[in-house]
């Protein structure tokens, strides 16, 4: 029962991790696009 638990939450982190990453490199690419389209219409 404590294997099943511990694993579950395992997987849960690894989820949750792996999601704040995407997030946080999606943030970024969004912000280079901004940059990009400014430096271009200056």
């Amino acid at each position: 029962m404590i294997k099943k638990i511990l694993l579950a939450l395992g997987i849960t982190s690894m989820t949750l991790t792996a999601a704040a990453c995407n997030t946080v490199r999606g943030a970024g690419d969004d912000l280079e696009s901004a940059a990009n389209t400014v430096d271009d219409e200056i």
